[in-house]
């Protein structure tokens, strides 16, 4: 994992990249999915027959990008054009792009919705895959997160699995409580892990319930494995200097 950060903050430096605290809070989650959960391959993307997974939150593009170009769903050499005109990558996932992505998002509460209607359709065809998705804590104070869950137990979608990037981020505005009995009191099965401790979460994503969707709370540090970054509202959206670069490439050692 430490070379995969190093990667995302040398990509972050390289091309002017942001949102770098967010896609190193979601980067350990991501990397368990593509590594050890998903039934997915780039080869398979073409077809239906396949796990799906959502980027709801997806101004964390640059974990997602990191671990498609380590997994070979892009190119190691598309990561150093982020951002440009002629870039597949950009702030956001776009699905007609980049090879791996199934929904361009970024407008906050829509990937659940997407993710629930996809796990419908998995269930009416009898299709056995299942269907993850990655949403932020703050993007839980939509009311769209909350009608999907509702939607979601209502049919018993036991092959959806939610994954909240509990990191606290929405606190200064908005606390959410106790997520985990929310969810809960909306008819999902729960449960709550450390969102950096790999086996946490290998452990987690396996499980299943006979009748409800899963929801994961998994309790993330925003800027992850960064001093400078962690937990400081100063680096939501400020871009990384490669002057500064090797500041930061040292605290990861």
């Amino acid at each position: 994992m430490k070379q995969l950060r190093k990667k995302l903050l040398e990509t972050a430096a390289g091309t002017g990249s942001w949102h770098i605290p967010s896609g190193l809070s979601i980067l350990d989650v991501l990397w368990v999915l593509y590594d050890r959960i998903l039934d997915i391959n780039p080869k398979k993307m073409k077809s239906q027959e396949h796990d799906h997974f959502i980027l709801s939150k997806g101004h964390g593009s640059l974990g997602l990008y990191v671990v498609l170009a380590e997994k070979s769903f892009i190119r190691k050499a598309d990561l150093k054009n982020i951002g440009k005109f002629s870039s597949i990558l950009g702030g956001h996932p776009d699905r007609n792009k980049i090879n791996g992505v199934e929904a361009s998002t970024g407008s906050l509460g829509h990937g659940l919705p997407m993710a629930v209607g996809l796990a419908l359709a998995q269930k009416i065809s009898r299709d056995p895959h299942r269907v993850f998705v990655l949403v932020g804590d703050g993007e839980c104070n939509e009311g769209t997160i909350w009608e999907s869950a509702l939607l979601a137990a209502h049919r018993s979608l036991n092959n959806l699995c939610c994954i909240i990037d509990f990191n606290h981020s929405t606190d200064r505005a908005l606390s959410l409580g106790d997520l985990a009995k929310k969810f809960e009191s909306f008819g999902w099965k729960v449960k709550e892990i450390n969102g950096h401790d790999q086996e946490q979460i290998h452990s987690a994503l396996k499980e299943m319930s006979d009748d409800k969707p899963l929801a994961i709370i998994a309790k993330t540090i925003k800027g992850n494995g960064c001093k400078m970054m962690e937990n400081n509202p100063e680096w939501h959206h400020k871009a990384l200097k490669l002057e500064d670069l090797p500041i930061i490439l040292k605290e990861l050692n």
